[in-house]
């Protein structure tokens, strides 16, 4: 029998684990993610002027050599937005379900390696939605940079900072693994 203090300090040695900070990590992102989809669903028309104003390139320098690349249709910008939210709500989806995990994981419930598997995925889908859509689609394919006023570059770097971090401490491997 275990007394009340070895309890204590079995759950001290799980709250401050590898797989603790992983699934804080984890949950983090998760909140951070469906407040973001949910902000967009529920105010569909502050981000879709975004996408629009960025695909159009109209706050850019207009450069001859580079204004081809714009795309003024408001349906294809449209159609660009739902499929970010879609991916943002499924992202959301995937990070809670990779907390869930975590949290029986650390309780004796389940397998950490598919709380570590369900993590990756989801922060992968975040580095591919604000690293490869946001940075480079959105920076440098429609010059994103260039505008002063439809500029979302240095949010977008926050949140591959915020995944990637997570991503490490959930790929850290654990002693006697």
């Amino acid at each position: 029998m275990m007394t009340s203090s070895g309890r204590r300090s079995g759950v001290m040695r799980s709250v401050g684990s590898l797989p603790a900070a992983a699934m804080a990590l984890t949950g983090t992102v998760a909140l951070y993610i469906a407040l973001v989809a949910f902000g967009n669903i529920t105010d569909f028309g502050t981000n879709q002027q975004f996408v629009r104003h960025v695909f159009a390139m109209d706050t850019t320098f207009h450069d001859k050599s580079l204004m081809w690349r714009a795309i003024t249709s408001h349906a294809v910008a449209d159609a660009a937005y739902v499929a970010i939210i879609g991916w943002e709500t499924l992202t959301a989806f995937v990070l809670i379900a990779a907390t869930v995990l975590w949290a029986r994981g650390l309780a004796g419930r389940g397998g950490l390696a598919r709380a570590r598997g369900a993590s990756t995925l989801g922060l992968v889908m975040m580095l591919l939605l604000f690293g490869a859509g946001f940075m480079a689609i959105g920076g440098e394919w429609f010059s994103m940079w260039q505008s002063k006023s439809w500029n979302g570059l240095d949010a977008a770097a926050r949140d591959v900072l915020l995944a990637g971090v997570a991503l490490v401490v959930v790929r850290l491997p654990e002693r006697g693994e």
